[in-house]
């Protein structure tokens, strides 16, 4: 970290901002010093979006002012916020799939000839030079939809520097990156900072604050509880702050997990994606499985669950062969699946927070021809008490909930069904802290019931502190599977990047 300028470059003072029935934000303060990671961190609901969408002229405050180098900002929209050099590198990438790299980071701003059409030669030119200004080794002619979700966010980043933003604010940006991604990233930060931008970075991951970040602004309920320097505090000390409590980490019961086996893989194959998987899941324990990305781990749940056929070997569930398996024969059997994208494969999202709830297991509702409509409230308002969901009833569009909320629904779709095997991907990615801890303490509790669990997580303190056993994958292979105990974040990764084993 470097010593900072005093002198604020941005200062929001009093920021206040209601929405029907809810006051985001209440008197916030907050500043920005010229070449410094500024971080902000609080729950779902702590108006930390809101914040950064008032900066990025998405939205204007009810109250409060704003001053960029000691200039106050008026009406701020946008465009203006882009021509002042605050730009906004959203979790959801403002990319366009079908245009290339180049012609993405010049969007708007293309180089023209004297007869007034695009000069791509000079745009590809200009596009490579910025490219290479970040240290990305990526040719400018490359369609975006081809690229994988971290070098998309290099994308973001470059158009961002040919805009000469001085601001930036990244928003999760990680969220579906691996170590050696979120590591690029960082160096990527840590450039344009040497450039001389100022940097507000939103994130729910706490060990990427203390990475990157030289102070920290916490936000509860729509008030600041503070600003401090990320020396003065810890992970601990942040996450009372964020909840207004201190959440316990507990790891999980070794007891719980009995010698009868759920699952079993037995030299399974998918022609080019996994090779030769061996791996057992008993009642009452969580199998986690880490790895890169790309290293398989997605394409195992998908085809567990039926999305995807396997070229040879066994699946076994509950000591039967499973063969032509599909997602309704899984349901039916007792498999479900919480997918790493829970919006696009896990929810409705035009569809209430009952009727998602209730979805895998209609067939418990039918009478004759029809759906007993009462009962099937009922048991999803059961389970909305039980995953204390917060919404403001079960007629409610899942769409409008957090996402530890919408998480949460997808989870009670499967206690609904009573499902023996949970596939989990990614189970709390875009959750806060607390939201995340209800997760892992109703995974715990499913335990406790003798469900087992196969969790896939790129978050390795997750994935060590909630494991009985870890599974880790490399190139559509398991290299090995670690004991819970004693394990390391540096031994799981060391494996995940090019170490050598065998399943069991």
């Amino acid at each position: 970290m470097t010593d900072h300028a005093k002198t604020p470059v941005l200062t929001m003072t009093g920021i206040s901002k209601s929405f029907p029935g809810v006051r985001a934000l209440d008197g916030v303060n907050f500043d920005l010093r010229e070449g410094e990671v500024h971080a902000i961190v609080g729950e779902n609901g702590a108006g930390k979006s809101t914040l950064i969408k008032i900066l990025s002229g998405a939205h204007r405050p009810d109250s409060g002012e704003i001053t960029l180098r000691g200039r106050p900002v008026m009406n701020l929209t946008p465009h203006s916020a882009q021509e002042l050099g605050i730009a906004t590198i959203y979790q959801e990438r403002n990319l366009v799939p079908l245009m290339s790299a180049g012609e993405n980071i010049l969007l708007n701003h293309e180089p023209r000839n004297r007869w007034g059409l695009v000069d791509t030669r000079r745009l590809y030119r200009e596009a490579q030079e910025i490219l290479a200004g970040l240290d990305v080794d990526m040719d400018a002619h490359v369609i975006v939809s081809t690229l994988g979700a971290a070098r998309q966010q290099a994308v973001e980043l470059a158009k961002a520097l040919f805009l000469k933003a001085k601001i930036l604010i990244m928003d999760e940006p990680t969220a579906a990156f691996d170590q050696a991604e979120i590591q690029n990233l960082f160096a990527m930060a840590r450039r344009l900072r040497a450039q001389g931008a100022s940097i507000v970075y939103i994130s729910h991951h706490l060990e990427e604050v203390f990475q990157i970040a030289d102070r920290v602004t916490v936000l509860r309920d729509g008030l600041r509880i503070g600003t401090f320097d990320i020396s003065d505090v810890t992970e601990n000390s942040l996450v009372s702050l964020m909840v207004g409590r201190e959440i316990a980490k507990v790891c999980v019961d070794i007891a719980s997990v009995k010698e009868e086996e759920v699952l079993r893989l037995e030299n399974l194959s998918a022609d080019g994606l996994l090779h030769d998987i061996n791996l057992t899941v008993r009642k009452g324990e969580i199998l986690g499985v880490a790895g890169m990305v790309g290293s398989g781990r997605t394409e195992l749940a998908r085809l567990l669950f039926g999305a995807m056929r396997p070229s040879a070997g066994r699946i076994l569930f509950k000591g039967q062969e499973v063969v032509g398996q599909t997602p309704s024969r899984s349901i039916r059997s007792g498999i479900g699946l919480v997918p790493e994208e829970r919006k696009i494969d896990g929810l409705v999202l035009g569809m209430d927070v009952g009727k998602n709830i209730t979805l895998a297991s209609l067939r418990r509702f039918r009478t004759a021809f029809l759906l007993d409509l009462g009962k099937e409230k009922k048991s999803a308002l059961e389970y909305m008490r039980r995953l204390a969901i917060r919404s403001p009833s079960a007629a409610q569009q899942v769409q409008y909930l957090s996402g530890g909320n919408q998480q949460k629904v997808v989870m009670a779709k499967w206690l609904l069904a009573d499902a023996d095997l949970l596939i989990v991907d990614e189970p709390t990615k875009g959750v806060d802290v607390a939201a995340k801890a209800e997760i892992h303490q109703l995974m715990r509790d499913l335990c406790e019931r003798g469900k087992a669990i196969l969790m896939i997580s790129s978050d390795l303190p997750e994935i060590i502190t909630m494991s009985h056993r870890i599974a880790v994958m490399r190139m559509g292979r398991i290299v090995t599977v670690l004991s819970c105990e004693g394990v390391t974040q540096e031994t799981v990764l060391a494996h995940a990047i090019g170490g050598e084993g065998n399943g069991n």
